[in-house]
């Protein structure tokens, strides 16, 4: 291993074939090497752990199929002398380490005895001087927010279904998300969470702590040194009893499809008051997040900006959806009425906002991952927006709860889709409308519509590329929506 941390001991190949099985590599199908691997540090061990040796690595990749493309991955591993059966499951490879001899590793997200270490890391974190645990040679640290007393008892349990980042839970005390795609700077779902708690909001999972590591650019010997802060892990509360928004729609939902002669709000599942519910506690992070973070009132050319931004966007997608093209009048007329407005409000915002992305609690909504689009860059991701992107994220996702169960209901039963169709909208129209009047506090104002109108019609058109991209049989579902836009 180089001093800047550089692994030369491992075959390039092992990590290319760990990538191509794990759920999270966003480069599946994509034509890349594994330019370099460098190991950041290990996670620090009290004195009588008996647990392995657990190292982070962060692996490069290089994409062959287009120019720039490169992607860094987070990769922590857990070493054993021997084979540890219970863990083929995540195997990664076997090498003879410098200084350690041959060594078995295993992701280490998956192994119990890691993953302990980290918790207890953590937990020393807390005691130390500013809630801070650093080692000052590998520039890892583990940071704590005051408030929560973690259970050291509790056993570690990997969740499957994500795509993009890893979670582990700590019993029933604790979440640990950790992001597997890295990009140097602040994490905007770190950053909002430590506001938002220290704020005593009741609308996200408390923020219990966090990790990043300080990749260093000056001499270790320097009097100053600066550094490049990247931010790797976060511990927060864990809302085990929650149930999830999207879920909780589609039910609603499918019980509306499964009367025969009911209205939306007759259902016995009718979702309306959730909605505004929903509506008002995003009001609520919205206020909080104003009040934390900094705003901006920018002037027409803003507006023209967007205008623009948005016509382009839709330029891009009439490549890949050639049925938009019936319909980019109109909606190149209600991003153009943008362009009649004074002023734009902006702030920082969820980003990624849908029915996915919310939990029902006993005692309330929470609002999960202030990431924003993955897929966007993080400088991006980081500037403020105007709320009307996120409350537009919502209302399209309440379109898609009856469409997508709508579908369901054709495959079994192929009659009644005309009545189906009418229930859809229907039930559409009234949650959307529970949750604008509730986050609006009441009718809103033409500004107010025309912001939303042109956000709505951007998110639509976007889904109609994404579907087409990855569900084709879905993108009637965007497809009707942007038929609707401006039309009489």
């Amino acid at each position: 291993m180089s001093p800047d941390g550089q692994i030369t001991h491992i075959e390039p190949d092992v990590f290319v074939r760990y990538l191509e099985r794990t759920r999270w590599f966003g480069g599946k199908g994509r034509p890349f090497e594994v330019a370099s691997v460098r190991r950041i540090g290990e996670v620090p061990r009290d004195e009588e752990s008996t647990g392995p040796r657990v190292v982070i690595e962060l692996v490069e990749v290089a994409y062959s199929d287009g120019p720039g493309g490169t992607e860094v991955y987070q990769v922590p591993m857990s070493f054993y002398t021997e084979p540890e059966s219970r863990l083929d499951h995540a195997f990664i490879g076997w090498w003879d380490e410098p200084d350690h001899g041959w060594v078995h590793a295993y992701d280490a997200l998956h192994d119990r005895e890691a993953m302990d270490s980290w918790l207890r890391a953590f937990d020393r974190a807390a005691g130390e001087s500013g809630g801070n645990l650093s080692d000052d040679e590998s520039g890892l640290r583990f940071h704590r927010l005051p408030g929560h007393e973690l259970d050291l008892t509790a056993h570690s349990t990997l969740f499957s279904g994500e795509q993009s980042n890893s979670s582990v839970a700590f019993g029933e005390d604790c979440l640990m998300k950790v992001f597997r795609k890295i990009t140097p700077g602040v994490n905007p779902d770190i950053s909002v969470h430590e506001v938002l708690t220290n704020a005593g909001s009741h609308h996200v999972a408390a923020l219990y702590g966090w990790l990043d590591w300080v990749d260093w650019d000056a001499d270790p010997e320097a009097e100053e040194r600066s550094g490049t802060t990247i931010q790797l892990a976060m511990l927060q509360q864990f809302l085990r009893t929650a149930s999830d928004g999207w879920d909780l729609a589609l039910t609603s939902a499918r019980d509306l499809f499964a009367e025969a002669d009911l209205h939306a709000h007759e259902a016995g599942g009718d979702f309306a008051a959730e909605s505004a519910r929903l509506g008002e506690a995003l009001r609520e992070v919205h206020e909080a997040l104003a009040e934390h973070f900094p705003t901006e009132h920018r002037g027409p050319e803003a507006l023209a900006e967007l205008a623009e931004a948005m016509d382009a966007r839709l330029d891009a997608a009439l490549e890949v959806v050639p049925e938009l093209a019936e319909h980019a009048e109109r909606l190149r007329s209600a991003y153009s009425r943008l362009r009649g407005l004074d002023t734009l409000d902006v702030q920082q915002i969820h980003g990624d906002l849908h029915l996915g992305q919310t939990l029902r609690t006993s005692l309330g909504w929470k609002i999960v991952d202030f990431e924003g689009e993955p897929a966007k860059p993080l400088a991006e991701r980081l500037r403020p927006d105007s709320v009307w992107r996120d409350v537009a994220g919502m209302v399209r996702s309440f379109d898609y709860v009856p469409h997508v169960v709508e579908r369901q209901f054709a495959e079994d039963q192929p009659e009644g889709a005309s009545q189906r169709a009418y229930r859809a909208e229907e039930w559409a129209h009234r949650n959307r409308n529970h949750f604008i009047t509730a986050y609006a506090g009441g009718e809103l104002t033409e500004q107010q519509q025309i912001l939303l109108d042109a956000y709505v019609a951007d998110k639509a058109v976007y889904e109609t590329v994404y579907e087409t991209r990855n569900r084709p049989t879905w993108v009637g579902i965007p497809l009707e929506a942007v038929a609707r836009i401006g039309a009489a």
